[in-house]
């Protein structure tokens, strides 16, 4: 999330991941999320590496972020997360923007999608269960 990779820049040479893509990242939505700190890191006239780690600072379960550098710059750049502040708003905007997709079987219980599912009807998930299959 250091704002290196972008859908304008998907490579960089000598990267790791031009020769190895691993692990595997949905590249798409790494996209997305990097716009939205990228921006805000304009906003605050910051790094997007600094928001992402400040973001990570913000989180109450989060008790230690480790850092990975290769320069001493890169290493001073972090530390500068620590004086960055975000707002309960951009706080929820980044939330919002890397919110993990639902998985079965948490997104049955979504009425939304159970009305989909069954051509936009109300559906009672009890009295009349749902068959999905593939086409």
């Amino acid at each position: 999330m250091s704002g290196k990779y972008s859908r304008e820049q998907p490579s960089v040479d000598g990267s790791r991941r031009t020769d190895l893509d691993f692990p595997p990242v949905n590249k798409e939505r790494a996209y997305d999320i990097i716009a939205v700190l990228k921006e805000m890191a304009e906003q605050k006239q910051a790094t997007v590496a600094q928001v992402a780690l400040s973001w990570l600072l913000h989180q109450s379960a989060v008790t230690s972020v480790i850092i990975g550098t290769k320069r001493i710059e890169q290493l001073d750049e972090n530390i500068g997360a620590t004086t960055i502040r975000l707002t309960e708003a951009e706080l929820q905007t980044l939330n919002e923007a890397s919110k993990l997709p639902a998985e079965y079987p948490s997104y049955v219980g979504d009425m939304e999608f159970v009305e989909n599912a069954t051509a936009g009807g109300i559906a009672d998930p009890i009295s009349r269960p749902v068959s999905i299959s593939a086409r």
